[in-house]
């Protein structure tokens, strides 16, 4: 297969089914750099990861332009399943994919960092929530790119209970992000003097009706339901609290994960007043609304959240970082392009000016929205406004308190 000097190769890898990469001679396989974007491509996290983090990685490479190396992209649908992202990664790593990127299910972005740490190649998480991923499961070659529990946590969390959300019972996903989740949240909840009143954990992704949880949780009467999930289980939670009278009863809904696509979804009437954490909003400055410009003849119909806008921020520090170091290094362990990554400082149009810590953290800052009535809306998309800034060096855990071995070394 004749190569150009860049290309950005679509192969869908349905249904988890491994796409062979198209064989490259010697010479072309030395200067080709092969990105993966894996994530759920037709599940509960479609819209918040799928084709929309595709658009985005490709909007980066077709940014960064012709550099003297060329550029292969493919996707597969890990069906957020662990075993599936497992086989997915060693035969991408295997077959000579240089970077796994996305990854959004924490029990599977988990999975893939330990593969990658085990093939010291390199792993950006950037749909994964776990703050675990940079404490005790932190990787030498991995780096979490957009957001975590411990600042969806601080920021979503910490503001409900400063005004006045002192009792909780959390509705929470039955697997790593949402135990993580829960657990970042509950913490911020008992330091600030709050209690959780209880939880219940809901099957993932097998649940599409939390009536049942919702009238569990208000039968301990809190004054906040935390819902410690994502995607359309969020969406579902959302509409069927409306649907029975919850919030005119005075329970405050804390949506600790709640991404643009998800108020798109539920819609201002039903949405209005939630409030959200998130690292990139379309609309928020000059650099932002630009990027969505570029990038929205790629995403029909949908406006990038900051899981998109991470995977076009992390593929264009990644690229400028093989630029840095050469190809054939790149091509080399992937411990030692990632602190090359980490010793470089970030700049993009999605997240501005920020840096990689240590632990593979990617910092920047955090922002709290609300959001909008549908009388405040003036135009499409046009649904947050914005509550708080937390600043970067703030945004994120201390690196003292999150046990990553990387630190102590």
């Amino acid at each position: 297969m004749a190569l150009g000097r860049r290309t950005l190769l679509a192969t869908g890898a349905a249904a988890g089914a491994v796409t062979a990469l198209p064989r490259l001679s010697r010479a072309q396989a030395a200067n080709t750099i092969r990105i993966g974007v894996m994530n759920d491509m037709s599940g509960t996290y479609r819209d918040n990861t799928g084709p929309g983090s595709v658009a985005c990685a490709q909007q980066a490479i077709a940014e960064f332009g012709q550099r003297g190396f060329n550029v292969e992209l493919i996707f597969a649908d890990h069906q957020n399943k662990p075993d599936v992202g497992v086989n997915l990664a060693r035969q991408w790593y295997d077959q000579g994919i240089d970077l796994i990127l996305d990854i959004p299910t924490s029990s599977v972005g988990l999975a893939v960092n330990n593969v990658a740490k085990e093939k010291n190649k390199v792993a950006i998480n950037v749909g994964s929530a776990t703050s675990d991923l940079t404490g005790a499961q932190c990787n030498p070659s991995g780096i979490h790119w957009a957001y975590d529990t411990y600042m969806l946590a601080k920021s979503t969390g910490g503001a409900t209970v400063k005004a006045g959300g002192d009792t909780w019972f959390f509705i929470t996903a039955d697997y790593a992000f949402g135990h993580a989740l829960e657990r970042d949240t509950a913490n911020f909840v008992r330091a600030a003097g709050g209690r959780v009143l209880g939880q219940v954990r809901t099957p993932f992704p097998a649940t599409s009706d939390f009536s049942s949880f919702l009238v569990q949780a208000q039968a301990t009467r809190p004054k906040v339901i935390g819902l410690a999930n994502a995607g359309s289980d969020t969406i579902n939670c959302v509409k069927q609290a409306a649907e029975f009278g919850l919030t005119r009863r005075g329970i405050k809904l804390a949506s600790l994960l709640l991404f643009i696509t998800d108020v798109h979804s539920i819609g201002l009437q039903t949405g209005q007043g939630l409030v959200c954490s998130e690292t990139f909003y379309w609309d928020l400055n000059d650099r932002t609304r630009a990027f969505t410009r570029r990038v929205l003849p790629k995403m029909p119909n949908l406006y990038p959240n900051m899981i998109h806008a991470g995977c076009y921020s992390a593929v264009l520090h990644y690229l400028k970082t093989v630029a840095d170091m050469g190809v054939t290094a790149a091509k080399g362990p992937g411990a030692e392009v990632v602190n090359r990554m980490k010793a470089m400082p970030t700049d993009d149009d999605c997240f501005g000016a920020g840096s990689i810590r240590v632990d593979g953290r990617k910092i920047h800052p955090s922002y709290l929205f609300e959001v909008k009535k549908p009388e405040e809306s003036k135009g499409p998309w046009d649904y947050y406004k914005l509550l708080q800034t937390t600043a970067t060096e703030e945004a994120f855990r201390p690196l003292a308190e999150g046990n990553c071995p990387l630190v102590r070394s």
